[in-house]
């Protein structure tokens, strides 16, 4: 189990590396087995992901949904293993303007390493 202060430290360092556009860099993080679901609205959500290469998938696919994105924290609060991020994402859009997105993500480690990422969009 971690401590509380572990899990603040690694989700932070793997919520800020997702502003590195390399899917690499964010897996150092997570364990082999990691499961990432993304919950949003149908049509919308990119689903379920279980073990290292599908979630390396989903996280290098994410400049196609989000081109050019910023991911900023603006919450996170943890207790042990457990942890619950508050954040949004500005991107770019086709037409030259800017998407915005709110969502909080809900992690779960195992030593220190994520081993599973739940994160929820509104259902709009």
């Amino acid at each position: 189990m971690s401590d509380t202060n572990t899990t603040i430290e690694v989700v932070t360092r793997f919520e800020n590396n997702f502003n590195t556009y390399d899917a690499d860099v964010v897996m150092q993080d997570m364990t082999d087995d990691a499961v990432f679901e993304h919950v949003a609205a149908e049509g919308k959500s990119i689903g379920r992901f279980e073990g290292r290469e599908a979630v390396h998938a989903a996280f290098a696919s994410l400049p196609e949904h989000f081109p050019n994105y910023k991911l900023s924290v603006s919450d996170i609060i943890a207790n042990g293993d457990r942890c619950a991020v508050q954040w949004s994402i500005e991107w770019d859009l086709p037409d030259g303007g800017k998407g915005e997105l709110k969502g909080a993500d809900f992690f779960r480690m195992r030593g220190d390493k994520i081993c599973e990422k739940l994160s929820y969009l509104p259902l709009e």
